[in-house]
């Protein structure tokens, strides 16, 4: 299938920016940087009280507007119960009346695509699913090797077939339950790391360009979720191009996904994580037409000069160009146990908990 190039629903009815549900206090720090966010992976249900605490006692306070959690398949789906976790819709009620009470948005995200595995252990989804795997004849206790992402014949992470004809009825049939749980009118579809697409191997997509297959996915999601007139989110690291860049190969593709970057609805919402150097990508995606927040994570001068460039950004680009440089999402991949013992038990600055409390200085000030 081609991938489709126009919007299924009015733009405007998608586009409004995050400043426009802020709380009334932060309105003029919405015009100096629309996007405060914090991106972590859901709490267990047992530690939900706690981290609404966090909300109300911590990224509130710093004029925190958008809140990205990872649930993946933690919640209590009652569509597909064979994939439920044991997250409750009491549970993620809790989350969303702090977070209403304080101007945040809620962005719930299911790692879709790629990130089906991890290491030698293959993710819930495929597990239950195993007819999905794009590659089944890889045997991850076999082909898994350490971290050796740079090399181009290795993989870590499995994906699912963008084009077997069943999955994408489960897929939506999990969005559309978390984003009803949580009340928002976004969802964050994850697309990071797709070292596997179009494989040799698969049925479907052998033959098929990468890039065709990549903006084809996104372009379906997009279109399902714009459909209920909801928002998507994607990380941006399969958009940019491994070879011309010098980026490191995992925040980066080298297996020509890049190309979809012409191809994706222009409304879609990128996710631009680096974690090592403050890259100037956040500009090319903002000359192509889309919306960019810059996402650091555990070093606090790269997340610093990160958000001094998303600044800049802000007041010296075009008037054109302006809109599209967003803010900053703090990107925490230690889960919540861990990330609050960092907070509150250490004085480290090399962690995403030392980033926060830079942000959040930084953010006071403002």
């Amino acid at each position: 299938m081609r991938a489709l190039f126009l919007t299924i629903v009015p733009m405007t009815l998608i586009v409004s920016t995050l400043a426009q549900n802020a709380h009334e206090t932060s309105k003029p720090f919405d015009e100096v940087l629309p996007v405060r966010g914090f991106s972590i992976s859901v709490p267990s249900s047992e530690n939900v009280d706690e981290f609404v605490r966090f909300i109300d006692e911590q990224l509130a306070p710093a004029r925190f507007n958008l809140l990205v959690l990872l649930v993946d398949w933690h919640y209590a789906y009652k569509t597909h119960p064979e994939l439920a976790g044991k997250l409750t819709e009491a549970d993620v009620k809790k989350i969303v009346a702090v977070c209403r009470r304080h101007g945040i948005e809620i962005v719930p995200q299911i790692n879709l695509l790629g990130h089906q595995s991890w290491a030698k252990n293959l993710g819930k989804f495929l597990t239950v699913y195993p007819q999905f795997d794009e590659t089944p004849h890889l045997k991850l206790e076999e082909a898994f090797k350490g971290f050796e992402w740079y090399d181009p014949d290795f993989f870590y992470c499995k994906s699912y077939c963008p084009l077997h004809p069943d999955v994408h009825k489960v897929v939506f049939d999990a969005i559309d339950e978390l984003t009803e749980a949580f009340e928002t009118k976004w969802f964050h579809a994850g697309m990071d790391e797709v070292t596997i697409i179009g494989d040799a191997h698969c049925p479907r997509c052998s033959g098929r360009d990468p890039a065709e297959l990549f903006a084809d996915e996104v372009t379906k999601i997009h279109h399902h979720l714009a459909q209920q007139g909801k928002r998507m989110m994607i990380w941006g690291d399969r958009l940019l191009d491994c070879k011309t860049t010098g980026f490191h190969p995992s925040e980066s593709s080298m297996n020509n996904t890049h190309r979809a970057i012409d191809r994706i609805p222009k409304d879609v919402f990128i996710c631009d994580w680096h974690y090592g150097h403050a890259h100037q990508s956040p500009v090319y995606f903002a000359m192509k037409g889309l919306d960019i927040a810059a996402c650091p994570w555990n070093n606090t001068d790269v997340a610093a000069q990160q958000l001094d460039d998303m600044l800049h950004s802000r007041k010296r680009a075009t008037k054109e160009l302006k809109p599209h440089f967003q803010g900053v999402i703090l990107t925490v991949w230690t889960g919540w146990d861990a990330f609050r013992d960092e907070y509150f038990n250490s004085d480290k600055n090399e962690t995403g908990a030392g980033t926060l409390k830079m942000l959040i200085e930084r953010y006071k000030k403002m």
